[in-house]
């Protein structure tokens, strides 16, 4: 039975990816923090690994004493990082100089493993252009625009200058599921009648089910191929309108829409910035994620996963918008 180490366990695609590795009968280690909730981490065929992502030397530590064990990890999927941030020095800590410590323990323990999958992100690349609405391509120039998007474009450019790193990167674009709190905000709003849009002109979105997502990274991560790098999507996109369409749908909601003008919501953004920062705290709502929601092409090439791994999504945004639903309600989030 191959060994799988999935950093960033206790979290929202880290729990799924826990889930489908134990289906397919692989022996799980789950890295998690001392202060990380177990609370979708429950099945006892796990095995827990307490990992120190700011320290090296533990790192190594942890890496030598598995190994004195007679346990050497096959495959490591690296899927711990910082998508919210107080500070925006924050983003490249943990997600450029942690990633950077989890490699080089790997490489200085003499663990490299068969297979090491970055889960980076869209984000790394940035929108696409917005006169001709191409897609973002695969050889295209990485153009994030916010601090998260150039902090996990710094861990990618750092692991691949590592000579002989078996390394995969998988790139998903907006990732939604059981369990997710960024979108459910979104699907909040929604069910309260609201109906928000920044900007006259609608996004153009891509979306990736948590349950698709999980399946393709574990077909690359047990593959033979190695050395490439993936954007991740259902193969459809969606404007802004038809996500708050389908959404309404399922919940059997009228709204009432609301349209505020992308100078007015930057300036918001703005002051709330500096007020919050008096407090060494970032609000939700910040320059930062402005530069996100003024994007309005969000479309990438994914005819590589096709070539492959022959990868089909078996949800497109109605049926995983219809199942998370489902689930929020059954947990009694909405």
């Amino acid at each position: 039975m191959a060994n799988i180490l999935i950093t960033g366990s206790s979290g929202f695609i880290g729990s799924f990816l826990v889930e489908e590795a134990l289906k397919r009968e692989l022996s799980v280690y789950a890295g998690v923090r001392k202060s990380s909730s177990l609370a979708y981490l429950k099945d006892p065929g796990i095995h827990f690994a307490e990992l120190d992502l700011t320290d090296k030397t533990r790192l190594k530590e942890f890496f030598l004493e598995q190994k004195q064990n007679g346990i050497r990890f096959d495959y490591v999927i690296h899927n711990a990082g910082l998508t919210k941030a107080q500070k925006k020095e924050d983003f490249y800590r943990v997600n450029y100089t942690y990633t950077r410590n989890f490699a080089e323990a790997l490489i200085e323990s003499d663990c490299i493993p068969l297979k090491f999958v970055y889960i980076s992100s869209l984000a790394a690349y940035g929108p696409g252009d917005e006169a001709s609405m191409k897609p973002v391509m695969l050889d295209d120039v990485p153009k994030p625009v916010d601090e998260y998007g150039k902090s996990k474009l710094e861990a990618e450019k750092y692991l691949k200058t590592l000579p002989g790193f078996p390394l995969l990167i998988i790139r998903p674009s907006g990732v939604y599921g059981p369990r997710e709190k960024d979108y459910f905000v979104y699907f909040q709003t929604i069910s309260r009648g609201m109906e928000p849009y920044i900007g006259y002109k609608p996004q153009i979105l891509t979306f990736i089910y948590v349950r698709d997502l999980v399946r393709l990274i574990l077909d690359a991560t047990v593959s033979d191929i190695k050395g490439k790098a993936y954007f991740i999507t259902d193969g459809k996109h969606y404007d802004s309108r038809e996500f708050a369409a389908i959404t309404k749908k399922h919940l059997g909601k009228k709204t009432f829409k609301i349209t505020l003008p992308l100078g007015l919501v930057g300036g918001i953004a703005l002051v709330m910035e500096k007020i919050f920062s008096l407090g060494g705290k970032m609000p939700t709502l910040n320059t930062d994620k402005f530069k996100i929601m003024k994007s309005t092409n969000w479309t990438c090439q994914v005819d590589a996963l096709q070539k492959d791994f022959d990868f089909r999504a078996a949800y497109d945004l109605d049926k995983g918008v219809k199942e998370v639903l489902e689930w929020y309600q059954k947990e009694g989030w909405l």
